[in-house]
């Protein structure tokens, strides 16, 4: 996969949107006797747009939502509807290569799934929807390479961090401009705050999404965003979720304000914000809900160029530990036993070249504490010491490992050290904390480097520190990844000037990133 543009990959400008359904068919598009005899749809059914996700060599998900009326429930019928599906060699769907007819169900919202399978490795394609006389927008994606070559680069955007009411999400039309093959999106694509009258947009509904119709909703206006939707119908998604697309800082089954929400109550909260997240994410049947669970960890190939383990940091961990010595707790777990050996059985087997982690939570250590002594950031890595700091020994045998983040709202570039507490230890990868694309948004920068710069010294593996809004661009080859750390200078308007702040390197073989 290659990040430069060519004629087959024109963007579209078009809409985003959220698809559920059953696997690719080969049956044909229905005859016009089939459509006729259907009861008409209220327009708009398209609404929400289009896109793709976890592209493999042979096969990506294509995702729509039927929802004319997107933020009072969707405003469909309650009966499926079947939709065809179409996906083309061209944008002007004269090689059509695979087509078919799925069904949108009510029990879940209306959206739809196609797990196309069959397609060449390597290449863009288009695809689109119908329905009851209807035609979607049109979307753009593109297949992983072929799982032995070694060859070829892989452009890679990353995102995270997208709050309605702090900001238009203007990042996205630069990133458009970019082309990356896919976007990496690591949590927190909604946020469940309440409306907001001081925001530069404010949240839809009357407080916080509890019911799987309010989170659809949360979700409708979210997709609304055009540079959003924009991005969601020209590149596949690669996704997973952190804390806000539920409750602010939950931990398993325990939410944030335990106090406030039963245990029973939050466990339905899971329920409907778990649904709510697969109906409008382009993911497999793999991750439908089983109730309060969900199965989002999972591991994608490009070629022998890129192993992607994208992990889950929410379900499984331990309750967040609110002491320096209760973050030491060997028994506190991030990942859970399962996913921790998933995650090493993938990096240590690994046949490529380079072992990328999709981490929404900040992996390398925050001192926030000037001078002697440790003050740590709970809620990430940090409050979960002896999990943490036994991966970083296990990266000293895992080729070219490279952790992407977000959670922050915040650029910190940093190198991965062996052991953190001392200095002298060996570096054994890199993290990039991207960004946020609207949170916090138009921060004062320098307040931000008044506070934060002091603790640089206390903090020699960071690398880069900067507060802008945008996300981080990748350029990945077997010799080494450029990233660009682009950003925008407002997210209070609906247009925005974007450049790169910085560009770095990782070496291939050489652990660690550095200024270019």
């Amino acid at each position: 996969m290659t990040g430069a543009v060519s004629p087959d990959r024109r963007r579209f400008l078009t809409a985003g949107a959220a698809v559920l359904g059953a696997a690719a068919s080969a049956q044909l598009w229905l005859p016009t006797a089939a459509r006729a005899a259907e009861t008409p749809l209220p327009d708009g059914v398209f609404s929400l747009g289009v896109t793709s996700g976890d592209p493999l060599p042979d096969g990506i998900v294509l995702w729509t939502r039927l929802a004319p009326d997107p933020l009072n429930g969707g405003g469909m019928p309650d009966r499926a509807v079947p939709v065809e599906w179409e996906i083309a060699e061209d944008e002007r769907f004269r090689k059509s290569v695979r087509r078919g007819v799925t069904q949108a169900r009510p029990e879940y919202g209306h959206s739809v799934h196609v797990d196309v399978r069959g397609l060449r490795p390597g290449r863009a394609y288009w695809y689109r929807f119908r329905t009851s006389g209807q035609l979607s927008p049109a979307g753009r994606t593109r297949t992983a390479p072929h799982p032995h070559s070694k060859g070829g680069s892989l452009r890679v955007a990353l995102a995270s961090c997208q709050n309605w009411q702090h900001g238009y999400f203007t990042p996205y039309a630069d990133m458009l401009a970019q082309d990356p093959d896919f976007v990496l999106f690591v949590g927190d694509y909604i946020y469940e705050s309440t409306p907001s009258s001081t925001g530069v947009r404010r949240h839809e509904g009357t407080g916080e999404p509890y019911s799987l119709v309010q989170y659809r909703n949360r979700y409708a206006q979210y997709r609304s965003d055009p540079d959003l939707a924009a991005m969601h119908a020209n590149a596949p998604w690669v996704v997973t979720f952190d804390d806000h697309e539920v409750d602010n800082d939950f931990a398993g089954e325990i939410p944030q304000d335990p106090d406030k929400q039963t245990h029973d109550a939050f466990v339905a909260r899971l329920t409907a914000a778990y649904q709510a997240y697969y109906e409008h994410m382009p993911v497999r049947a793999t991750s439908v809900p089983n109730g309060p669970h969900i199965q989002m960890y999972r591991r994608l190939e490009f070629g022998r160029l890129a192993r992607l383990n994208v992990l889950d940091t929410r379900q499984f961990r331990s309750d967040q530990a609110t002491t320096q010595e209760g973050a030491q707790d060997p028994s506190l777990t991030m990942l859970g036993a399962r996913q921790k050996e998933w995650l090493l059985d993938g990096l240590h087997d690994s046949p490529a070249r380079w072992n990328l982690i999709a981490s929404q939570i900040m992996m390398a250590e925050t001192d926030l504490k000037i001078g002697e002594g440790k003050l740590w950031y709970y809620d990430a890595w940090d409050g979960y010491q002896a999990e943490r700091n036994q991966l970083m020994r296990e990266f000293t045998d895992v080729r070219n490992p490279v952790v992407f983040t977000g959670d922050r709202h915040l650029t910190m570039v940093s190198d991965l050290k062996e052991d953190f507490a001392d200095p002298d230890s060996d570096v054994v990868g890199a993290e990039f904390v991207g960004t946020s694309i609207s949170s916090n948004g138009d921060q004062d920068q320098a307040a931000f480097h008044a506070q934060w710069d002091p603790l640089m010294a206390d903090n020699p593996h960071w690398k880069l520190l900067d507060a802008h809004r945008g996300y981080h661009l990748f350029d990945i080859d077997k010799h080494g990844i450029d990233a660009q750390v682009r950003v925008v200078d407002t997210v209070r308007q609906p247009t925005a000037t974007a450049s790169t702040l910085a560009a770095l390197r990782v070496e291939a073989g050489q652990p660690g990133v550095e200024l270019a």
